[in-house]
């Protein structure tokens, strides 16, 4: 088994003049969750775009369970799925139908598809619904749906752009269980995502990409210890956070930080002290001040 299921190398793109991807470099080991966050326009759709062999790069390397995109497109298509933002589902066919039908588009005999289908109806808990047509589900269950179709075939690495946008907390999480048991099946999964929390639950490794370009890779807890040892949470009369202020943890610097500030806040101003989260690592590498690129490992 190759260590790496995706690896890239110096990936670059660009729209016009715009300059969308500027010299992307990541390795995605095999078997992982790995998650790419980013602020809106950082590149993120275009990277999966490109990784999946939707668009074709300018330049840069990129190899998918060891085939090469450009050289080896066959063979690279023959080892991804992918989920993109949008459900790719029929809507006036139901579940049923739709996996039916992939799986005959795929190259499954009848049996074979009919076999899949209620596999997969089984595995996203889709069974009860799998007669009723698509338009009539609700958000989650598009999603699962969605995702069940992708898996028709079973590919080593599964690309999922945004898998959870506008889904509520249950099918969020729900939707979190299947991603960790596809891991447990041995499927590297390649996510993008704007759920913060997303990326620190699922992910083993997790990218932040800005302005076109990786800025930091490393574990969710690697990530955090960049914030500092202890974050400054001021909070007002509402009990709404006004602000939050990271610091190295140590007793002078807290210290110093709030005697720096307490002539500048009102009086009932709540103070306290926190662990950093994901939130804080996402505004931290992702302003202007930060935007170099650099690799924890």
């Amino acid at each position: 088994m190759r260590p790496y299921a995706i690896e890239v190398i110096g990936l670059k793109k660009s729209f016009g003049k715009q300059v969308v991807l500027d010299g992307v470099d990541l390795m995605v080991p095999t078997g992982s969750v790995y998650a790419l966050l980013g602020p809106n326009g950082a590149g993120k759709t275009t990277l999966i775009n490109i990784l999946s062999t939707l668009v074709a790069a300018d330049d840069g390397e990129v190899k998918i369970a060891g085939y090469d995109v450009r050289r080896e497109l066959d063979e690279v298509k023959r080892s991804i799925s992918l989920t993109g933002q949008f459900a790719a589902v029929d809507e006036k066919l139901t579940a049923e139908e739709n996996l039916n039908m992939i799986g005959r588009l795929c190259g499954l005999t009848k049996p074979e598809a009919h076999l899949r289908t209620s596999e997969l109806l089984n595995h996203f808990d889709l069974m009860a619904s799998a007669k009723k047509q698509v338009h009539t589900y609700s958000g989650g269950m598009r999603r699962r749906l969605d995702l069940a179709i992708s898996l028709v075939i079973s590919r080593p690495v599964l690309f999922l752009d945004e898998p959870t946008t506008g889904l509520d907390t249950t099918s969020r999480r729900v939707l979190w269980e299947i991603i960790l048991n596809l891991k447990q099946q041995g499927i590297t999964i390649f996510l993008t995502t704007q759920y913060l929390e997303e990326a620190d639950q699922l992910a083993d490794i997790i990218s932040v990409i800005n302005g076109g370009r990786i800025v930091a890779t490393g574990t969710a807890e690697e990530l955090k210890s960049r914030v500092g040892g202890e974050v400054i949470e001021l909070r007002n009369a509402k009990d709404e956070v006004i602000r939050t202020i990271p610091t190295s943890g140590d007793m002078q610097d807290i210290r110093f930080t709030l005697n720096e500030i307490a002539n500048k806040l009102p009086h009932d101003t709540k103070v306290s002290l926190r662990k950093p989260s994901m939130d804080d690592v996402f505004v931290a590498l992702t302003s202007n001040s930060m935007q170099v690129e650099e690799s924890i490992s």
